[in-house]
């Protein structure tokens, strides 16, 4: 081997060492970069060092999914803070994953992206979490405010009249739906802050087209005018005139039914002043029974009876109870069962 080419062979050698060396030492000064193409919660933190990376997501990651968001229903609004949603993400084990794949390849791999420029295209999450207790309890909150129960349809009475109320669906919040749209809208900075709550209709047990069928009989008495009203599938069937309770010994106001029924009763006298010596006493029917007939109890040994004084009829004569002609209770008797509804006004 000529001296020149030793001298060429030497050189090389030489080069190749220093160039093994700077490429090294450039490599190690790239310790604490994260590669071109690497991106953190859809962040790009390419050739940022570590404190440079984490502030990078800090900023343009978390920042802007702490707002606040709003749901809307019918005109009212509801807030869900975004203090109370506790947003978190695993930055820094994110962002020491990042410098992990830059540093995978090896040195030569690493140069070769150095020298062409090239990138690493990988794609890390954040891992962010956030508080579902709050979102759980927001949207309770929100389905207790918005949820309505459906009213049946019932009957109003008056001494002398029945009106029919109109059954009311009601609703209730899809909840499930709206915790759904909740918890996208947490996660992406770019949703719609404000979110429109929805509803299903809830049907009431007795419809309106239904609440006859739930009074086929009704009673009323209006004790001013001394009439009787039966009511058969809510429209007017019979009218009769009779007696009600004196002064001091009114029949009882408000709604009562029909607790007990008897052919022929025996009249078990009230513990009253009024009953003087017979007070306590059961009186067999017969011509000392004031009770004639029929008997249907109301309320507390008050009832409606059959009376012989048919003198007293359209007037407060009784000691509490419902007065009326024989024929007429015996009809009355046979229209009514036990349970029936009877308004007192």
């Amino acid at each position: 081997m000529g001296r020149k080419t030793k001298i060429a062979l030497a050189t090389g050698v030489a080069l190749l060492v220093l160039g093994a060396v700077a490429a090294y030492a450039y490599d190690s000064s790239q310790n604490d970069k994260i590669a071109e193409g690497v991106t953190i919660g859809g962040v790009d933190v390419g050739g940022m060092n570590e404190e440079e990376a984490k502030r990078a997501v800090r900023r343009q990651l978390l920042a802007p999914l702490r707002h606040s968001l709003k749901v809307g229903y019918d005109g009212e609004s509801w807030v869900l803070p975004g203090r109370t949603l506790k947003l978190h993400a695993d930055i820094d084990g994110a962002v020491e994953d990042a410098l992990g794949q830059s540093r995978d390849g090896g040195l030569p791999g690493r140069l070769v992206r150095y020298i062409t420029g090239g990138s690493v295209d990988e794609h890390l999450a954040a891992d962010v979490t956030y508080s579902r207790r709050a979102v759980n309890r927001f949207v309770r909150r929100v389905a207790a405010e918005v949820g309505r129960e459906p009213q049946d349809s019932t009957v109003e009475a008056s001494g002398d009249s029945l009106h029919v109320v109109k059954a009311e669906y009601g609703r209730k919040l899809r909840d499930n739906l709206l915790t759904r749209e909740l918890d996208a809208a947490v996660l992406n900075a770019r949703a719609d802050h404000t979110i429109a709550a929805h509803t299903n209709p809830v049907a009431p047990e007795v419809t309106t087209a239904e609440v006859a069928s739930s009074y086929p009989t009704y009673l009323t008495l209006d004790r001013a005018t001394y009439t009787l009203r039966f009511w058969k599938n809510l429209k007017l069937s019979r009218t009769y005139t009779v007696a009600v309770g004196q002064e001091g010994l009114e029949t009882p106001e408000g709604l009562y039914h029909i607790q007990d029924k008897q052919v022929e009763p025996t009249w078990h006298v009230p513990n009253s002043a009024w009953a003087g010596s017979l007070a306590g006493e059961s009186i067999p029917p017969g011509p000392s029974n004031p009770l004639k007939a029929r008997w249907m109890g109301i309320f507390e040994g008050a009832g409606i009876h059959g009376t012989e004084e048919t003198s007293s009829l359209g007037t407060a004569a009784s000691h509490g109870c419902v007065r009326m002609a024989i024929a007429d209770v015996e009809e009355l008797y046979d229209l009514v069962e036990v349970g029936t509804p009877i308004y007192i006004g």
